[in-house]
């Protein structure tokens, strides 16, 4: 006949161990609760904030500069606001967006800084910005082979229609919230976009033959 506390001695400490090991798993603490830390003075908080939000921090500087020592500049900026500023982080958005709208209005303020009002607005009235490699063109993505061609485009945009390019065909973000980031109206920003589209176009055609030549 089969012991039942046999059984019980042998099969119920391993089932304990389980339990024991999964409740010492500590879940990572999401992006909230470790802004609330940071801004009560946790190190160790922002260090992971810090870890886990870098790289995209970066690749939007990069975006907007098309410039690698500026954007590792700024990317260290954006951290030196982020650990002054994380306690107005109030959670009514995700995190991740509240850092990228940090790091966009940052960089704009660098834009205007080393170029001055004058160049930073556009006919419109609209601030800066730069795109990356692997956009859109008036929505239809680039094949691997243009993407070189479609930065040295974006470089030689006036800064305004760079900004809306960005945010709207790269960024993903409604002419109304481009309008927000950027202090102008939602038909600036559409209008912006047209024009930038129009000239990246014109740009993208010219290439090739400067190439030839």
């Amino acid at each position: 006949m089969v012991n039942a506390e046999a059984i019980g001695g042998w099969a119920g400490p391993r089932a304990a161990a389980a339990n024991v090991s999964a409740k010492e798993e500590p879940r990572p603490a999401g992006d909230h609760a470790l802004a609330r830390a940071a801004a009560g003075g946790d190190a160790s908080a922002f260090e992971e904030l810090y870890r886990r939000h870098n790289r995209r921090v970066y690749s939007l500087c990069m975006r907007m500069t098309q410039n690698v020592a500026e954007a590792e500049d700024l990317t260290q900026d954006v951290f030196v606001q982020l650990m002054r500023n994380v306690g107005s982080f109030r959670g009514e958005s995700a995190f991740t967006t509240w850092l990228h709208r940090l790091t966009t209005n940052l960089v704009l303020m660098h834009f205007r800084k080393m170029r001055g009002r004058r160049e930073q607005t556009t006919e419109e009235g609209v601030m800066p910005e730069a795109p990356t490699v692997g956009g859109s063109v008036g929505g239809q993505a680039p094949a691997m082979h243009d993407r070189v061609a479609l930065g040295n485009a974006l470089r030689r945009l006036p800064p305004g229609y760079r900004a809306v390019f960005v945010l709207h065909d790269i960024e993903g973000y409604e002419h109304e919230e481009v309008g927000r980031l950027l202090g102008c109206a939602a038909g600036t920003s559409k209008s912006q976009l047209h024009k930038a589209r129009a000239r990246l176009r014109r740009l993208l055609t010219q290439e090739p033959r400067r190439e030839e030549k």
